[in-house]
């Protein structure tokens, strides 16, 4: 009796999935010696197709070229988890080796050719996305590498040059010309690989509670704003995977309370990764480096990252670095966001931007050198830190040092939709107000450290004292600027009436700014109007904008730049005024010097 109760308790158990039946499936290229013939798959997708809760997917060394669907579940006390197998360099790609090659050209030239059946973006006028002038070429998705290297793309055959690549949808066939002028085809001994992109997705994850580890995706022939690997189910947790050179964005995240650990976003065409209502992100000891590739509009969606949609995001402990564009972009109704303990630096805009979205704490970050190389239309946003249109934010203990421009705010009319707004309901304004600015160090950024950028067509970037000197009508707070732009009254619907900066209630505190060489400290408005004010005298700012308390212009002394050590002596201001980030940050050196000890001299 004893032993049939117990059965039948089992029995339910293994039904509702509280104990797992799991097991570790094997996948490899090459049979294993060491593995059951009947555990063993050649591929992921097979293997895939198999799995059920508690099951673990050993993926063994091996260049994985196919595009693998995951529509099965785990549950939270048993995730299913596909993992590098131990000591394992496990690839997925989009691309497929090309070997089938005919000569083509001039003598001296060695122009190849092969079969190309491919057709991508096939729902695109001419095959690229978007449609306009600028991608043109950049908007396409072919990719083609060379011994590892990629090539160049062109749109015609008389445009052919050592490094590039001719697709000729017409006759079915792909043009190519190695740097080197490398022989191609495979009876030439020591032929470089060629590798072409025709898979334009990698990873789609569907499931619950699933985990991946240890893979590199690489070389998908993705259109814009589209993601080589998604991870669309709830729970997923992405660890120590790498996302590269793919036509366009890396990875990109859908599902709610995703973990992604100590991943590697770099070399995409478009964006590193992307989200989009992905509430709860937490990402942890993350790199995304080196992304826009292909030169896609800095303006439209290009550099790090973009996300949007999405409650209760948390980044922490990652780098944003030499991106193409912004390093990492919030836009668009995000709510409840924290940013914290990461690095941004020498991305082409903006560091770190929050954007048309809601309620944004970023404390305890390092920001530096950014904003250089941005281009037109980046104003406002090529700096350290810029709120634009994005109310209800705390900005404090970050090191903001050596930019373009150190803190911004940018201001357009805007509107945007909330998370949990009914389909079809209208757009809500937003703006800039209940900013809270305080304990950071604003230090030798190259054109201000404080700049204001607002185009509303209205006066209440300004104090009511200034708003007549900006040249407002007078009488009315809200007044349009005799020699603005006309904007329209439905451009700001919803916006309420005689709002002032008084109103807005920024707030300034505690900031230890430090101007460079050419004095530059606090730029309210925009410089090409003539509603603007240029300050190099915080007293003045405190005396007609009337934001700021406590904050004070002094040196910031710190170790050396170049080396990104920012230990700082033990009396230095921004530990006096808690203007100093806490904790780590991946990528530099904080703390305090010890004092400097002469030669035979004990420290004790």
């Amino acid at each position: 009796m004893a032993f049939s109760r117990l059965t039948l308790i089992l029995g339910v158990l293994l039904a509702n999935g509280s104990i797992a039946r799991s097991e570790v499936l094997h996948v490899s290229p090459e049979p294993l010696a060491t593995v059951p013939q009947a555990r063993q798959y050649r591929s992921i997708n097979a293997a895939a197709a198999v799995i059920k809760p508690g099951d673990v997917v050993q993926i063994h060394t091996g260049v994985y070229r196919e595009q693998v669907y995951i529509p099965t579940s785990g549950t939270q006390a048993n995730p299913i988890r596909f993992q590098a197998a131990p000591a394992a360099n496990v690839i997925v790609t989009g691309a497929d080796r090309l070997l089938d090659w005919k000569k083509e050209g001039e003598e001296g030239e060695n122009i190849f050719s092969t079969p190309w059946p491919h057709r991508l973006l096939t729902w695109a006028g001419d095959h690229t996305y978007p449609k306009d002038p600028y991608h043109e070429l950049i908007g396409r998705s072919e990719q083609v590498f060379v011994d590892y290297y990629p090539l160049q793309q062109v749109l015609k055959r008389e445009q052919l040059g050592r490094g590039t690549f001719w697709v000729d949808l017409q006759n079915k066939r792909l043009w190519v010309w190695a740097s080197n002028n490398a022989k191609l085809g495979p009876s030439v001994a020591g032929d470089p690989p060629v590798e072409a992109s025709v898979r334009p997705l990698l990873w789609q994850q569907e499931g619950d509670y699933i985990q991946v580890r240890g893979i590199r995706f690489r070389y998908a022939a993705n259109q814009a704003q589209g993601g080589a690997a998604n991870f669309k189910g709830r729970a997923a947790v992405v660890e120590d995977c790498i996302f590269e050179r793919t036509n366009s964005v890396g990875a990109s995240f859908g599902g709610t309370d995703a973990v992604i650990r100590r991943c590697i976003f770099q070399d995409n065409g478009q964006l590193g990764w992307s989200a989009y209502k992905a509430h709860n992100l937490f990402m942890t000891g993350c790199l995304t480096r080196h992304n826009n590739t292909k030169n896609f509009s800095r303006s439209w969606e290009a550099g790090g990252n973009k996300i949007a949609m999405s409650r209760g995001v948390v980044i922490e402990k990652s780098r944003f670095e030499d991106n193409r564009g912004v390093g990492l972009w919030f836009d668009i109704g995000l709510e409840n966001t924290t940013v914290r303990n990461c690095l941004f630096a020498n991305n082409e805009n903006v560091g770190l931007f929050y954007e048309i979205a809601y309620g944004l704490h970023a404390h305890d970050n390092v920001v530096i050198g950014n904003g250089f190389a941005s281009y037109g239309g980046a104003w406002g946003a090529s700096g350290g830190i810029s709120l634009a249109s994005a109310p209800g934010c705390i900005i404090e203990r970050n090191l903001i040092v050596a930019n373009k421009e150190g803190f911004q705010f940018r201001e357009h009319l805007r509107s945007t939709p909330r998370i949990d707004d009914p389909p079809g309901t209208a757009h809500h304004p937003i703006w800039n107000a209940n900013e809270i600015i305080r304990n950071n160090v604003i230090a030798y950024n190259r054109d201000a450290q404080v700049w204001a950028w607002f185009e509303t067509g209205d006066a209440r970037y300004w104090p009511v004292g200034l708003q007549a000197a900006m040249g407002y009508k007078p009488g009315t707070q809200n007044g349009l600027l005799d020699n603005a732009n006309d904007y329209k009254a439905k451009d700001r619907q919803g916006v309420p009436p005689g709002l002032s900066l008084e109103k807005l209630n920024f707030r300034f505190s505690n900031n230890v700014l430090t101007p460079g060489d050419n004095g530059a400290l606090w730029n309210w408005g925009l410089p090409w109007t003539n509603q603007k004010r240029f300050y190099t005298d915080l007293n003045e700012v405190r005396r007609e904008l009337k934001i700021d308390e406590g904050s004070v212009v002094a040196p910031f002394v710190f170790a050396d730049y170049h080396t990104r050590d920012f230990r700082v002596p033990a009396n230095n201001i921004a530990l006096k005024m808690n203007a100093y980030p806490r904790g780590e940050v991946p990528g530099v050196l904080l703390g305090i010097l010890e004092p400097t000890v002469r030669h035979g001299e004990s420290r004790e």
